[in-house]
């Protein structure tokens, strides 16, 4: 299939990513999903090819997104590693400025920072627990923000409250400064993240994201 209608999918196997990845079988995109440990995914599907390896690990990062026009990344800190959200932005910016893609689409929590925000009091407090107990994964999820911000790629960090595992759409409420509603359904935040592969509208943007 031609490289303008493949989508490189990473987090295949979390909370988000795996409801992402099967809206875009359901609608007939070419995926290419990177796995950490292949012999425990079950999905197959003509239109999904895996690639086994970590994100981490740069060449990884090369076979996964040659041939692909859109990044799709749901990958969050991990228990072990929670300085992930950093590494891995720089080598699929690299990657992508190699193979010359421009739309990167990932997603972070409510507790990210950035200069126009007027959050309410209470999401204040929620970002202010995430510093207190959770400090590394806190800094380099800003950290990544601001890879972003110094790049050229066409980006859109997707900000999210809490994400309910549920196959019911409810419809969506996107705000630039504040987090609008306490969770999100996986099947509507699927609807934005594939809707945003050819809109411009939060080029470079952090959008908030809640279901109504």
């Amino acid at each position: 299939m031609d490289q303008k209608h493949i989508v490189a999918l990473l987090g295949a196997t979390g909370k988000a990513g795996k409801y992402i990845l099967q809206e875009l079988l359901n609608r007939g995109y070419a995926l290419k999903a990177l796995i950490r440990q292949p012999n425990e995914f079950t999905i197959a599907h003509p239109l999904l090819e895996i690639v086994p390896g970590d994100i981490k690990d740069l060449e990884t990062a090369r076979l996964l997104i040659k041939g692909c026009y859109v990044v799709i990344a749901t990958i969050g800190p991990r228990k072990d590693e929670p300085l992930i959200s950093s590494l891995s932005t720089l080598n699929i910016l690299k990657a992508m400025n190699e193979f010359n893609i421009k739309r990167y689409i990932s997603l972070a929590g409510l507790n990210l920072d950035i200069p126009r925000d007027h959050k309410s009091e209470a999401n204040k407090a929620k970002s202010d627990w995430m510093r207190q107990n959770f400090p590394d994964a806190v800094s380099d999820r800003q950290k990544a923000y601001d890879i972003l911000v110094e790049s050229d790629i066409g980006w859109t960090m997707i900000r999210l409250p809490w994400i309910e595992q549920t196959d019911e759409r409810r419809g969506l409420i996107v705000d630039l400064y504040d987090c609008p509603g306490e969770k999100i359904s996986t099947t509507d935040l699927a609807d934005f993240v594939i809707g945003q592969m050819e809109d411009v509208s939060y080029f470079k943007k952090a959008p908030f994201v809640a279901s109504i």
